[in-house]
């Protein structure tokens, strides 16, 4: 026997089980933005911009070639920035202790599709060592450049800046928040359709028809003390008015 569900059966699990699905939601609501605002460090971004131009000579200005030829040498230059060969001067630099692998961790290098721009971004839980890790990298690239490939075509175009009030990338608490009311909310529906799927017992004529497979040709209705009083004293009303009462 195929087994159908309607929607008003979906609505009556929902409905009866609608304060623990409220109560799952709150709570990871609340779990969120406690983590959120008062367990997770706040981490703040600062980046800095640097352009890998041609060197000076007395070919034309716009060099098709030699603009392609720098295009080319930013991918190298995107390893080159991350590599121990670079990061281990900045930590120095700055007097840090860490590794560069550490370091490498902080910094992200990326460039605009078909740009001749490098962009070093940092991210640290102090805005202004954010500042400082951005801009030293940039200053022992150029440097360093000339070193290691033997070109000079590397220039600071943008230093990173400390913002008198920066605001932390992340975490998100509003974002956060939301995500959690949503995944609460999945997670109490889900559950709510697991208890009653595993629940087997018989509640209503309608669970003895699934199970046995039968018509149910009648049910009693449970009585409450109330209702038995009230049908007595119909009952002796009745009799006083000389009406007939069939049981």
């Amino acid at each position: 026997m195929e087994e159908t569900i309607s929607l008003r059966e979906l609505f009556y699990t929902l409905r009866k089980r609608i304060w623990m699905i409220i109560s799952i939601a709150v709570v990871a609501t609340l779990a969120s933005g406690i983590i959120s605002f008062y367990v997770l460090t706040p981490i703040y971004s600062s980046s800095t911009q640097l352009l890998v131009n041609k060197e000076k000579s007395d070919q034309p200005m716009y060099n098709v070639g030699e603009i392609q030829t720098n295009l080319q040498l930013i991918n190298t230059y995107n390893v080159i920035i991350k590599s121990p060969a670079i990061l281990d001067l900045v930590a120095k630099e700055l007097d840090m202790d860490v590794t560069s692998e550490q370091l490498n961790a902080k910094i992200t290098v990326g460039s605009e599709k078909d740009s001749q721009v490098l962009s070093i971004s940092v991210q640290d839980a102090d805005p202004q060592m954010a500042t400082d890790i951005a801009n030293t990298t940039a200053k022992v690239f150029q440097n360093e450049i000339v070193k290691i490939m033997n070109v000079d075509n590397v220039s600071i175009l943008a230093q990173a800046k400390t913002k008198e009030n920066p605001s932390p990338i992340k975490p998100r608490p509003l974002l956060n928040i939301a995500i959690a009311l949503v995944v609460g909310l999945m997670a109490g529906v889900g559950l709510t359709f697991l208890l009653e799927y595993l629940d087997n017992t018989i509640k209503n004529e309608m669970d003895v028809e699934k199970v046995l497979g039968l018509p149910v040709l009648g049910a009693i209705h449970t009585m409450s003390e109330k209702d038995l009083i009230n049908g007595l004293g119909n009952k002796q009303q009745a009799e006083v008015r000389g009406e007939s009462f069939g049981v």
